[in-house]
């Protein structure tokens, strides 16, 4: 079994920061990078699930939603992933989103 913490303690390092921000970072672009970043994490984890089915993109479901977006996504592409190098790459989209949502 893969022990995916680094993936999870990332994702729920940026969700933490996410819900610390203030409206106006989240205005300003933080919320639509997490929401981003849940799309992709959560079509990675339906691809992984079921190879065969298009993946469903996420909702919009607001800016004050976005932290809990990306840690349902993020932790459902934990329970999925077998491959280190996936998971590698998925902490590395965490990171890089958090850097460019400035939070």
């Amino acid at each position: 079994m893969l022990d995916t913490t680094p993936l999870t303690a990332a994702v729920d390092r940026f969700a933490d920061h996410l819900r610390a921000a203030p409206q106006s970072r989240l205005q300003r672009g933080a919320a639509a990078e997490a929401l981003a970043l849940a799309r992709e994490l959560a079509t990675r984890a339906q691809r992984l699930e079921n190879p065969d089915a298009p993946p469903h993109e996420m909702p919009d479901a607001g800016m004050f939603a976005a932290a809990d977006q990306i840690t349902v996504a993020g932790h459902d592409l934990a329970v999925a992933l077998t491959d280190p190098a996936q998971l590698t790459e998925a902490v590395l989209l965490v990171e890089e989103a958090q850097k460019r949502a400035g939070v």
